[in-house]
């Protein structure tokens, strides 16, 4: 379906859309089978996914007049306007309600969710079955929705739209880039990389930041350092602030960055998206940035592999300096975090470390004691990993200490560079 052409990616869920559409243009098709038409969709997912642009790409593509009802009144007119915009599609039916915005329509939340414009919604929903109508549905948050709006019967069809990522983000970013100016050495597979599930409106903000960096330089092009600085800036909150350090603060967050970079790398080959000494708002210190496959979350081996590289910035100023780095505060806290999981939630290393309800004394101390352990030894294999690697890590810190920031093709270049010499 043509009305479909102008969501970028999301295949799949293109795909489903135009079936729900095929039902409601061509019911008697359907009926033959015994199908009844759905009666309500509901996209779901963060902000800035492209739930609106799909629905209203939904209600082209199904040919239906629309009746679209969002939050513009006070609570109790609010109520009136539901009623009324779904008495107006029941009179022009075939037609669709579009709630865009659903779990704005009331200031509640998961512990007080039944507020009396989603008991309307509900009633209105009931009232307008076998009427000809059908319910379009956008939210963000599905928490502050009650359960008894969501079940079959008023939404059979629930879909999750999620940020971008993979083909989906490179499409996207390809359709950003070409309604711009630019350069050849602009790679739409690796600004994808750096932006891989950031939403669809975070991918369209960096690419336009990106020509407003380029034209304040005074250039007829965008180029691949305008992006990368426009992805700092966006998406890493990490402006270059660099004014007050000193060459030595810079160089030893330059280490810091580099030894998480390269860990990554040795364990994990090109999985190392943008490292930068820019500083963020919120801290001192630097940015490197991962791609994590879509089963980071599910396989042992990268989260181990997460705790490796988590602890190497901390690795990297002792191997370098033989000092204990004191701004390693955020990593040690992310990486016990996850050994804890190791130790407790999936009982990797036996169920006597399991804590359950009310865990006793004796549970605690043999969980602590273990993870003390873990933590050592990943630390162990991440400093081993940076000595035997240290002509990379000199490198690439050399490199941020030159350059500020390295992106995926930086780093494979060093790479080279050190094999070709060797």
């Amino acid at each position: 379906m043509k009305a479909f052409e102008k969501v970028i990616g999301y295949e799949s869920i293109k795909t489903e859309l135009e079936r729900i559409c095929d039902v409601i243009e061509n019911p008697e098709k359907y009926a033959k089978l015994g199908v009844n038409i759905p009666s309500g969709l509901l996209l779901h997912g963060e902000p800035g996914v492209g739930k609106t642009t799909m629905a209203k790409c939904f209600i082209s593509a199904c040919g239906r007049k629309v009746f679209i009802c969002r939050k513009s009144k006070p609570d109790g007119d609010f109520v009136n306007e539901i009623a009324k915009t779904f008495e107006d599609a029941k009179n022009a039916a075939p037609s669709v309600v579009f709630l865009d915005d659903m779990d704005k329509f009331a200031n509640s939340d998961r512990h007080h969710r039944n507020a009396e414009e989603y008991v309307a919604v509900q009633s209105c929903i009931d009232d307008a079955k076998d009427a000809g109508v059908f319910v379009l549905a956008t939210a963000n948050d599905l928490d502050n929705l009650p359960d008894s709006l969501l079940r079959a019967g008023r939404f059979d069809k629930v879909i999750e739209v999620k940020a971008p990522s993979g083909k989906d983000a490179e499409q996207i970013v390809a359709y950003y880039l070409g309604t711009k100016q630019f350069v050849a050495d602009v790679d739409a597979g690796e600004i994808a990389r750096i932006l891989n599930g950031k939403s669809c409106a975070d991918l369209e903000t960096v690419i336009n930041e990106a020509g407003i960096y380029a034209g304040f330089a005074g250039k007829d092009s965008i180029e691949m350092d305008d992006i990368v600085r426009a992805c700092l800036r966006v998406i890493f909150n990490a402006p270059e602030a660099l004014e007050g350090y000193t060459d030595e603060a810079l160089e030893r967050i330059a280490y810091h960055e580099a030894g998480h970079a390269v860990v990554a790398e040795v364990l994990e080959p090109n999985s190392v998206n943008i490292v930068s000494v820019c500083t963020h708002d919120s801290h001192k210190g630097g940015i490197t940035s991962l791609y994590q496959p879509k089963d980071y979350f599910t396989a042992k081996r990268y989260m181990e592999n997460r705790v490796r590289t988590l602890l190497a910035g901390k690795a990297a100023i002792e191997v370098k300096y033989g000092e204990v780095d004191v701004g390693a505060n955020s990593d040690m806290h992310r990486a016990f975090d996850i050994v804890a999981r190791f130790v407790d939630d999936y009982c990797s290393y036996g169920f006597d470390r399991w804590e359950r309800n009310s865990p006793t004394q004796a549970a605690s101390e043999r969980k602590e004691m273990q993870m003390y352990s873990e933590m050592e030894r990943y630390y162990a294999e991440a400093r081993k990993i940076l000595i035997q690697n240290r002509e990379l890590l000199d490198k690439l810190a050399n490199a941020l200490v030159e350059k500020k920031t390295v992106i995926a093709r930086d780093i494979r270049a060093i790479k080279e560079s050190g094999q070709s010499a060797a």
